[in-house]
């Protein structure tokens, strides 16, 4: 555990007015209320944690720095927030909050102490938010939402939450999962497969013919070739895996109805095994069953370790394949629409280097990396790519002449 020195508070003093401007600008974007009046009170938490790093920067005799703007991260996410909503931008919010509790957690001090509790209510605050937009219970979110406290809920108030609702299991830490931002990370991963692989193809035949007919050609058939191939290969995949959890929750409804004491029986040692007395796991397990829905919505998550809520459209995720793929396979054909030789090879190699750098950044969002140590690393990964294929396609060309 770190001690928290000069370094370490203007470090959390610069996380905490980031916090500050992110939550004030998802509170003025926000058009419902209810969010709004959220997004509002974690900002006024965040300005206390600010206060506190303020105040021990001038116990530690240093002078409290200006406020500046905030990091790429931070901004990308407002303007990703006010194109496409607050609700298109959670996951990678709760990413953002996960690398600051993740920071805390590598820290000692009571203000330490006192900062993880709250960061535990807005944990709380998004996931009743995030219930709400998926249609949840009227009046789960807000700031209302952590309890009594103002902190964490109580140990009885969770127990309840488990007990009232199958969906509620396992939410509280969402956002320590991984891969959980949806449409943005399939967005952003398939430009960069398209990308590479489209880079790669037209280097390699500019390195075995300068003919610029046919290097255009073959980036076309690359394009096109790689965005049907990646549309069709997500649709099967996709439908593959939806048919087999269909049949599966078939499975578990039909023993549910053919055998619900046995059913339930098995609820109540799932909750056993999570450290329930018996007499406690089999009152939450009967509660539940009280409502099938909801026990059925509870068992596929806890015994089968589905999440019916993403189980996806094919066909959804086919189209958005196409067209991510084929956006970044674009790029490198661009230049030899206009010119020819070397100066498409030029403008082609460079554009290619700066989309993939870009790319780069759009991943930094996801794994919190720095943008600039993810931008090198994409472009590094996409040179040695191409260069391989480039020397592939000399050699082959050569051999053919």
């Amino acid at each position: 555990m770190a001690t928290i020195d000069l370094k370490q508070s203007l470090e959390n003093l610069k996380l905490e007015r980031d916090a500050i401007i992110l939550y004030d600008a998802l509170a003025g974007i926000e058009k419902d209320e209810h969010r709004a009046a959220a997004f509002r009170k974690i900002a006024g938490n965040e300005r206390r944690h600010a206060d506190v790093w303020a105040s021990k920067l001038v116990e530690l005799g240093a002078s409290v720095p200006p406020v500046d703007g905030p990091r790429l991260r931070v901004r990308t996410i407002i303007v990703l927030a006010r194109v496409f909503g607050t609700r298109s931008v959670s996951d990678l919010v709760q990413a953002l909050e996960g690398d600051e509790e993740d920071t805390y957690a590598e820290q000692t001090s009571p203000e330490v102490e006192a900062i993880a509790a709250d960061e535990r209510e807005h944990a709380e605050i998004w996931r009743r938010l995030d219930e709400k937009a998926k249609g949840g219970r009227p009046g789960d979110a807000g700031p209302e939402a952590a309890g009594p406290s103002g902190n964490r809920p109580s140990p009885e108030a969770l127990r309840a939450a488990h007990a009232g609702s199958g969906s509620d299991i396992g939410r509280n830490e969402r956002w320590h999962r991984t891969g959980q931002s949806g449409t943005l990370r399939a967005v952003i991963f398939g430009v960069s497969d398209g990308l590479v692989s489209n880079t790669s193809l037209v280097m390699g035949i500019t390195g075995a013919s300068p003919d610029p007919h046919f290097i255009l050609l073959a980036g076309i058939a690359g394009l096109l070739a790689g965005s049907f191939s990646m549309a069709a290969g997500e649709y099967i995949s996709m439908q593959s895996q939806r048919e087999l959890y269909e049949r599966q929750i078939a499975l578990e409804r039909a023993e549910m109805e053919a055998m619900p004491d046995e059913e339930q029986g098995e609820l109540a040692a799932i909750y056993k095994a999570k450290g329930f007395t018996d007499d406690e796991a089999a009152r939450v397990a009967a509660r539940l069953f009280r409502d099938p829905e909801a026990a059925l919505d509870t068992l596929i998550r806890e015994e089968l370790g589905l999440d019916p809520d993403q189980l996806g459209s094919p066909w959804g995720a086919a189209f958005g394949s196409l067209v991510a793929f084929a956006a970044g396979a674009v790029v490198p054909v661009l230049p030899y629409l206009v010119a020819s030789g070397g100066p498409a090879f030029v403008a082609s190699l460079g554009l290619s280097l700066v989309a993939m750098f870009v790319v780069g950044i759009g991943i930094s969002l996801l794994t919190g990396r720095s943008a600039l140590f993810s931008g090198a690393r994409q472009v590094g990964i996409g040179v040695l790519a191409a260069t391989v294929t480039f020397l592939v396609g000399r050699l082959i060309g050569v051999a053919v002449a």
